[in-house]
């Protein structure tokens, strides 16, 4: 029996937000080798295609893929193999290798110190003769392996396919079962209470987990030995590492005056909590810090460390990291403490929005530090717990309960959500269960129909849920210590902020002027959103109503009307689909209305700074310098907006724009940098984002 160790550093967290520390997540999707998803690995089954027989003659790349295919074909046949002998030379290195069936051979005859010979065990081997032997050579420079014998003749009964999957060989305990199993041992459950745990959140019947329960024994045996053995070694390893990581941050600021750090000591002067961040991402906050998400998914296993890492969007849609911290625990004061060193990172400014992972911890933390921040937990946070949570409960009936928990996040009036949850929850029996409590307990931070007109700037979309997924795998791609953990959240934080796509030339789908001119203002993320909106727009009709507001409907579709409120005299309007305060993208029924109106320009306002291709500056300074740079900064706006609108009539005239504004801009900034870096006067100029 063998277990699969861990590859990285850091694992998904998978206790429950529940508060039942006996429980937790699985995670679907994760299935790549080395993920740290906490799902419980099912048993594995060879693949019904037929294997063709090894043969004299048979190619293979290398002696690995040879023993590989053998497996196999031997875990097919019945059988199991195991490496027998080895040769090796000074000029080929290991040349022969011979792979045999596991009962190969006798076993040895052991004696006791008195001279009395006796068997531990009965042995299984019993001088089986089927075999492979390769043999490597090198052709035209590369090397390759060929069977040089095979026999397939075996001595003794070949198992049925529920007999050799309990052959050692083929009994494994993947990383997400090995982590499930300590975690349930820790709780006191017995050996075999574990075992019928497994089984039963499997689903599969009892006597079908890949391993047998002796090996469950015999792994949380080894495990705490090992953990004993080394405890003191692995906690100044722990120590030693977290120096290393503080001193790193050290050499960093010295390097760098805008990258910021801290960290926290606890009573015996160890290092608690560590958070860092750079320059340019403190930085770009000042531009796109309205929404941030914080993610807390992951912890080292090795250090006993919660990894949380802050995120934004900027106005190409392109994910920016704003910073990071490891915490010791996940109370709500570590996580206060998390989110105090943000606001200071971000020179005190606190955002509009915060999404987060289900933590009651961290919302009770938000709401301390942040009061006057919008709290949101994306949509797919809860869909992926919700299988894990429900299913073993509603067995059978779980589809139908998913199909009406998913009709939740479309209701838009909280009265009407509150009816539909309460009939769900008796439709299903669910009165007294713990996640259905706790759902509806933090329901005003995950229910559209009370998060509906905060705004995310799009972040609370599936596809900016992978692009925080794909950074995350990279920094945690190979297990290594913390300061190289440093290292690498430095290189991926640098790539994302310098990885700057070209300027894409989008071209117009509508002849309306709204389109054109939207085109010339918004960046191609924002106009490509707003495009689609104007092209839904034309399958809406619009019914004005006597006070001036419209009443906006689907040609098709006769239920889900909108009202779209006009105030002609301020050049107002207001969707009840609260689409533009949840983006700040205008939607299709608000849209309509423009259109109808004869609109050839959006007002101004409903192109917020964010989503400009100038990104729109600011500039917050003191009554002693204020005047110092706000002339300059208006002066660079107009060109920067005249240059932008002109080079995107054409992909000539954007292509030409884009190769000589780096020219120069580099050659500017090369220049600025050779003065001075003080002259006497103070400037304390803020960039930040305007609407």
């Amino acid at each position: 029996m063998t277990s699969i160790p861990s590859k990285n550093l850091c694992v998904r967290r998978q206790q429950c937000p529940c508060g039942d520390w006996k429980c937790y997540i699985t995670y679907e999707g994760d299935s790549e080798e080395g993920s740290a998803a906490p799902e419980l690995v099912k048993e594995e089954k060879a693949s019904s295609g037929a294997m063709i027989t090894p043969y004299v003659g048979m190619v293979f790349k290398s002696d690995d893929d040879a023993f590989e295919y053998y497996g196999n074909f031997a875990r097919k046949n019945g059988f199991s193999i195991r490496k027998e002998r080895s040769r090796i030379s000074p000029q080929l290195g290991i040349y022969k290798r011979d792979f045999v069936c596991y009962r190969s051979g006798f076993a040895p005859v052991k004696k006791k110190p008195n001279g009395e010979h006796h068997r531990d065990r009965k042995s299984v081997r019993c001088g089986c003769d089927a075999k492979m032997y390769l043999s490597k050579e090198v052709v035209e420079g590369v090397s390759q392996w060929f069977v040089v014998q095979f026999s397939n003749v075996h001595n003794h009964e070949i198992l049925e396919d529920d007999q050799v999957r309990l052959l050692p060989a083929y009994r494994k305990i993947h990383e997400a079962d090995q982590e499930r199993i300590l975690l349930l041992s820790k709780a006191g459950f017995p050996i075999h209470r574990i075992v019928k745990m497994l089984e039963q959140e499997k689903g599969i019947q009892g006597g079908h987990l890949p391993f047998l329960e002796r090996d469950v024994r015999n792994f949380v045996q080894n495990r705490k030995k090992v953990v004993l053995e080394n405890e003191a070694l692995l906690s100044e390893k722990r120590e030693n590492d977290v120096l290393e990581l503080l001193e790193a941050c050290k050499v960093m600021k010295e390097a760098d005056n805008e990258f910021v750090y801290d960290f926290t000591v606890d009573g015996n002067d160890k290092v608690e909590n560590v958070a860092w961040s750079y320059g340019d991402s403190v930085n770009a906050n000042a531009m796109f810090g309205d929404v941030v998400y914080f993610d807390t998914s992951y912890r080292s296993v090795t250090y006993g460390l919660l990894f949380g890492v802050w995120f934004g969007i900027d106005s190409y849609g392109r994910t920016i990291f704003y910073g990071c911290v490891l915490l010791q625990d996940e109370t709500p004061q570590s996580f206060s403490w998390a989110l105090q060193t943000f606001v200071r990172f971000m020179r005190g400014r606190c955002p509009q929005t915060i999404l987060t992972d289900l933590d009651p911890g961290l919302k009770d933390a938000i709401l301390s530090e942040f009061p006057g921040t919008k709290h949101v937990v994306p949509q797919w946070n809860i869909l992926h717990k919700v299988p894990c949570w429900f299913s073993p409960t509603l067995g059978s009936r779980y589809a139908e309960f998913k199909s009406e928990f998913d009709a939740l996040f479309h209701i838009e009036n909280t009265e009407e959500f509150e009816l539909q949850w309460s009939q769900m929850i008796s439709v299903f029996g669910l009165g007294s269960d713990k996640h259905a409590d706790l759902l509806y307990t933090v329901r005003e931070s995950w229910a559209q129909a009370y998060v509906r007109g905060y705004f995310l700037a799009r972040m609370a979309t599936m596809a900016y849920s992978k692009s925080i997924d794909a950074f995350l795998k990279r920094i945690f791609s190979a297990h290594t210590c913390l300061r190289s953990f440093f290292e690498q959240v430095g290189i991926s934080a640098s790539f994302q902020h310098q990885a700057l796509k070209e300027t894409q030339f989008i071209q117009l789908k509508t002849c309306i002027p709204i389109e054109e001119h939207a085109r010339s203002v918004l960046t191609p993320f924002a106009f490509n959103a707003l495009q689609q909106e104007l092209l839904l727009s034309m399958q809406y009709a619009a019914s004005e109503m006597a006070n001036g507001s419209y009443i906006v409907r689907h040609f098709k579709r006769m239920n889900g009307e909108r009202l779209v409120i006009w105030l002609v005299e301020d050049d107002q309007i207001h969707c009840s689909c609260k689409e533009f305060e949840s983006s700040g993208i205008l939607c299709r029924h608000a849209l309509r209305v423009f259109v109808i109106k004869n609109y050839f320009q959006l007002p101004d306002k409903y192109f917020l700074g964010r989503w400009r291709r100038e990104c729109s500056l600011l500039v917050n300074d003191d009554d002693n310098n204020q005047g110092i740079g706000e002339e300059w900064f208006q002066e660079y706006q107009s060109l920067a907006e005249t240059l932008f609108q002109e080079s995107s009539i054409t992909k000539e005239r954007s292509e030409y724009v884009r190769k000589e504004l780096t020219k120069e801009l580099t050659r500017i900034l090369n220049e600025v940098r050779n003065l001075p870096e003080a002259d006497g006067v103070c400037m304390n100029m803020l960039v930040s984002s305007t609407n």
